[in-house]
């Protein structure tokens, strides 16, 4: 058999939409469903014996459901999951509880029921099982078990360039995630206190109809404020700035945070890199940026952007990423003065807050000392 095929194991407790996804599927050569279940219990069964590339489960199924299956697989033998279900729909928070427990992605049927005529959806479907399947997953521990509290000194900096003082005035967090953004960004926003005294500006690469589901799950999960940003307004410390959708989201001449309308930056809007320049250029030396897990390169001339303006800048490193793309595009450029698993850059957040915002400096450029040359990511 192919190495190169994908193979897809479908969980649906419809056979009509067991049927219907079979045959959006059976059209593209590189794509080979080996396998259907009737729910979770059943898949678990299944995946030692078939070895699938991807896993496809709708949420609400008899015996085990999705949500059920899902920790159950990232608990057992981690693997891509895409949950094609019309129970996380635009603005559902089940989407993100799926995305919380392990999955990758989600698809939401449309609530008349799958087609085989929709050509679009057959085509999106196709679209998100290739890129999952090229992904990084790993197995999830339960959350009761304690996090680890690293201090800052500790932390591993992986770096190919000695790491120069950065601004004694940090103002803003700008952060640009992709996908497996939202567990990633649940990781740093959830560990921060309610006290943080830095304005956080968010990109999340996301489909349409689903941003007001994420603010609403993330402001479960946070103590800071979360929301979707309204222009003119002025950044306030301890609140996190979503843009509107549709929108880049921009710091004007004026410091406050603007919507623009204007195209499409690398095929994104809002595009990572657009925040990220605009605040560069109007904080200089005073944005902490970070670069998130995802798909592609966006975000990665924002952050040189950051860097070249004397900023701090953070990629997320390749293990704990569930797609290296954007990161690596960064570290490639020169443009991540760190590079860290997504823990630590919760923990190295929190220590500047808890060091008070003036006078900080990377931990290894207080004796202009470069510790962080041989240990390079990939």
């Amino acid at each position: 058999m192919d190495s190169k095929l994908i193979k897809v194991l479908l969980v649906d407790d419809s056979v009509i939409a067991l049927a219907i996804l079979k045959r959006m599927l059976s059209s593209s050569p590189d794509i080979e469903v080996v396998g259907t279940a009737r729910n979770g219990k059943e898949a678990l069964e299944l995946i030692p014996r078939l070895s699938p590339t991807v896993l496809c489960t709708d949420l609400h199924m008899p015996v085990m459901n999705g949500l059920e299956f899902t920790r159950a697989v990232m608990a057992t033998h981690p693997l891509p999951i895409l949950v094609v279900s019309v129970s996380a729909s635009e603005g559902s928070l089940n989407a993100f509880d799926l995305l919380d427990a392990g999955a990758v992605d989600v698809l939401s049927k449309p609530r008349s029921g799958l087609s085989p005529a929709s050509p679009e959806l057959a085509s999106e479907l196709v679209r998100k099982i290739r890129i999952l399947a090229g992904v990084h997953v790993f197995r999830r521990i339960q959350r009761e078990i304690p996090i680890r509290e690293a201090p800052i000194a500790g932390l591993k900096s992986r770096l190919q360039i000695p790491i120069p003082e950065p601004g004694k005035d940090v103002r803003i967090v700008v952060i640009g995630a992709s996908t497996g953004g939202p567990q990633a960004l649940e990781t740093i926003l959830g560990r921060m206190p309610q006290d943080f005294p830095l304005p956080v500006l968010c990109i999340q690469h996301i489909s349409d109809g689903f941003l007001q589901g994420l603010v609403d799950w993330l402001s479960s999960k946070c103590r800071l404020t979360v929301k979707i940003v309204q222009p003119g307004e002025l950044p306030s410390p301890g609140t996190i700035y979503f843009p509107q959708e549709g929108t880049h989201l921009k710091i004007d001449g004026s410091g406050r945070i603007a919507s623009s309308p204007e195209p499409p930056f690398d095929g994104h809007r809002p595009s990572i890199t657009i925040t990220m320049r605009s605040a560069a250029h109007y904080y200089e030396s005073r944005v902490f940026g970070v670069l998130l897990t995802g798909m592609g390169r966006d975000g990665a001339e924002g952050m040189q952007e950051i860097a070249k303006a004397g900023g701090v800048t953070i990629a997320q490193d390749e293990e704990s990423s569930v797609v290296f793309g954007m990161p690596k595009q960064a570290i490639d450029l020169g443009a991540a003065r760190y590079v860290l698993a997504v823990d630590e850059i919760a923990e190295f957040l929190k220590k500047l807050a808890a060091d008070g915002i003036r006078g900080f400096r990377p931990a290894n450029a207080a004796d202009g000392s470069d510790s962080g040359q041989a240990g390079m990511t990939k």
